[in-house]
């Protein structure tokens, strides 16, 4: 009943990719940004690259004007700009007009009608690298959503209406509104091509370790309840997907299969002849374990409320540590209703005695274990050290052009943009004030020549190049008029341009500078931001506010993020696992011992992240916690069996011998089956996600290895008296 609730809320399930609308309202950059978003329509810019030969060409230039009107009539798109429609503004014998560039209906036509337009271009900032590539065989064509907008609508508008031109130029798209839908199209094919796929991978390891329909239907089948219940409470709290909860389909695939598996595991190792004893004796056997696994598992993923900057990975940690909670329940209810209905006791019984491939391995690794518990140590200090020194080399990236593969369209348009056109992170500088001041607009040129200076602006544009360009078509000179009346005047000529809309509020009292920044290095970033900073700390002024946002800031917050919340995050889940092992056992001593395989698991993890050029980003962050939610796992079963077996058999090597032959084999299925679901990602066209599957599948196979070799080796060394 509960699964059939859920399972119809799965039709109001939605894909939200846009990072803008996950940034919090409590940080000042991610809040302006957003206000001049509403209030400028600055956010949501779609950026059409129409490439050729030659841009200064009749034919191509009557294409980019086709292309303007035609996306001028999509719904949810409020203007259009390009070198067909931009604002002109050029000195006459009896005075000034104010115009457009190119007249859509007397398109050049001549040599020197086209030189004359490429003068104007190259000698104006308001058009140089905006609309018309250096090299000349690039246009670029903006178009402006409105606020209420359905971003995909839109987008899939966009790609529709110019492919039905079919025109020969190669047209590529980029801007937060197709990025946004870009990425929400390839998480749905991920989800509907991988998911199957790691849904299979993981059925024939199980098949193959149980060699029993229960041992495959019963893991799969938990997983699956446990992702409906999940994604159907998204859906019923009214929350979306995003390009992070993307992962949290295969994530709840992998704990929830891994629970049911130490379950049946425990119950078909029970020899009692009456069914129900059985199942009630494996489950007493194994409750402790799975419930403390439920608890660590889902803190892990809870801990990624503290330090992250972006709402998508809060809300990840919450519903993927709600996941992780509804696997545990299932576990233990479902899983042994399902088996107490299950096959006959011959059958059944007869199971455990079948020594299959993982009890071969568990047992060989066990016996080295206790033979040499020393050299094992020895080797994983190795592994650690190298992983150490791996860590110093990571770097990090909130470049969002590395989430698409080499080849992909959306790759190609952002290069494009750093080449041609400078980049597409938009950069916006307000100014709150009396927008017909001179001083005010004097101040806005003052800090547009200033941010050019950096070599990662190419050009701004701002109300004040206007003032200054109608003033150059009637002085000569362009500059800001020192008189009030002057400017008044010059106001009246751009009154009602829907340039304007985009640079100066309807009341007059606030106006932006408009940019794009280059450079996606993070340093490269920063530095910029304490440049401006340090502009504008020097503006002393009580008539004139000036304040600066834009896509740079945000990722200099966000790579701050993905460290702070990275080793919060980390440390709060160990001292939670800690804790509430250590109350469970009463003992802290086994919580802070079953830590110590998963420590080593994410030093060799970020270590191979360092060594093979793996970034740090929003989708690779999330490793380390996820790693240990799912691997700290194997330590407790461990644990929880040698406390168990310690105190029946009295005897250090023959407690730790029974923990990994009761646990080792649903350890290793465990790992096994995950690291290779995981594994299933290396064939996602997102990139973040193929590098989540391979370094997870890394995480498991060493946390799993770490849990059966490492952790009995130290038990083994720390508990030698005993043992004496």
């Amino acid at each position: 009943m509960i699964t059939v609730f859920f399972g119809l809320q799965l039709s109001k399930l939605s894909i939200n990719a846009d990072i803008l609308k996950s940034l919090p309202d409590d940080d000042q950059h991610a809040r302006l940004l957003k206000d001049i978003g509403l209030n400028f329509g600055g956010n949501n810019i779609g950026l059409l690259i129409l490439e050729t030969d030659n841009i200064y060409n009749t034919e191509v230039l009557t294409h980019i004007a086709t292309i303007t009107d035609s996306l001028a009539t999509i719904d949810g798109i409020v203007s259009v700009s390009s070198i067909s429609n931009i604002i002109n503004i050029k000195g006459e014998e009896n005075g000034i007009e104010v115009g457009k560039l190119v007249d859509p209906y007397a398109m050049p036509t001549t040599q020197e009608a086209f030189d004359e337009l490429r003068e104007r271009i190259r000698s104006n900032k308001l058009y140089k690298d905006a609309i018309v590539s250096e090299d000349e065989t690039s246009a670029l064509i903006l178009f402006y959503l409105s606020e209420d907008a359905i971003v995909k609508d839109v987008a899939t508008s966009v790609i529709e209406k110019t492919d039905q031109l079919k025109l020969p130029e190669n047209l590529y798209y980029t801007g937060s509104p197709m990025l946004v839908s870009y990425i929400s199209d390839l998480m749905r094919k991920d989800l509907v091509r991988l998911l199957p796929l790691a849904f299979l991978v993981i059925a024939v390891v199980l098949f193959l370790s149980f060699r029993s329909w229960m041992g495959v239907v019963l893991p799969l089948g938990t997983a699956i309840i446990a992702i409906i219940w999940t994604l159907g409470s998204i859906a019923w709290l009214g929350y979306s997907m995003s390009m992070i909860s993307n992962n949290i389909p295969i994530i709840l695939l992998a704990v929830g299969s891994a629970y049911t598996i130490h379950v049946i595991n425990k119950i078909q190792l029970e020899t009692d002849q009456l069914k129900s004893k059985r199942v009630s004796k494996g489950l007493a056997n194994v409750a402790t374990a799975v419930v403390l696994a439920g608890i660590t598992t889902a803190i892990g993923f809870i801990s990624f409320i503290f330090g992250a900057y972006l709402d998508m990975i809060v809300e990840f940690g919450i519903f993927t540590a709600l996941g992780t909670l509804y696997s545990c329940v299932l576990a233990l209810t479902f899983v042994p209703a399902v088996m107490a209905l299950g096959a006959k006791q011959s059958k059944e019984a007869s199971s455990h005695t079948k020594l299959s491939i993982a009890d071969t391995i568990a047992s060989r690794l066990v016996q080295i274990t206790i033979k040499r518990p020393k050299r094992v140590i020895g080797v994983w200090l190795v592994l650690i050290a190298v992983g150490i020194g791996g860590i110093f080399i990571i770097e990090r990236s909130v470049n969002i052009q590395e989430y698409f593969k080499e080849g992909n369209p959306a790759r190609t348009a952002e290069q494009i943009m750093m080449d041609k056109f400078g980049g597409t992170k938009p950069v916006f500088m307000r100014f709150t004030g009396d927008i017909l001041n001179p001083e005010l607009l004097r101040k806005m040129k003052e800090a547009a020549v200033y941010m050019e200076q950096s070599p990662d602006i190419n050009s701004t544009l701002s109300v004040a190049d206007l003032i200054a360009e109608l003033n150059f078509a009637i002085t000569g000179e362009r500059s800001i008029p020192e008189d009030p009346e002057q400017i008044q005047q010059l106001w009246f000529l751009l009154d009602g341009n829907e340039t304007l809309e985009r640079l100066v509020s309807p009341d007059l009292s606030q106006a932006i500078i408009i940019s794009k920044f280059k450079s996606p290095d993070n340093q490269s970033k920063l530095q910029f931001s304490e440049y401006m900073d340090d502009f504008i700390s020097k503006q002393e002024s009580d008539a004139i506010e000036i304040e600066i946002t834009g896509m740079p800031f945000v990722d200099v917050l966000m790579d701050r993020s993905l460290i702070n919340s990275q080793i919060g995050s980390i440390m709060i889940a160990l001292l939670f696992v800690v804790i509430v092992i250590g109350l469970v056992l009463k003992s802290f001593k086994y919580g802070v011992l079953s830590t110590l395989p998963i420590i080593a698991a994410i030093a060799l993890l970020f270590g191979i992240m360092g060594l093979t050029g793996i970034s740090l980003n929003i989708g690779t962050v999330l490793v380390a916690s996820v790693a240990l939610g799912i691997g700290i796992d194997y330590s407790i079963h461990i644990i929880a069996q040698f406390n168990k077996q310690f105190k029946i058999h009295k005897d250090v090597k023959q407690a730790i011998y029974e923990s990994v032959a009761t646990s080792g084999k649903a350890i290793i299925i465990n790992f096994l089956a995950v690291s290779l679901g995981f594994l299933v990602l290396v064939f996602s066209e997102m990139v973040p996600l193929l590098y989540f599957g391979v370094l997870i599948a890394v995480s498991m196979v060493s946390s799993g290895l770490g849990a059966l070799t490492l952790l009995p080796a130290i038990l083994l060394i720390i508990n030698k008296e005993k043992n004496e």
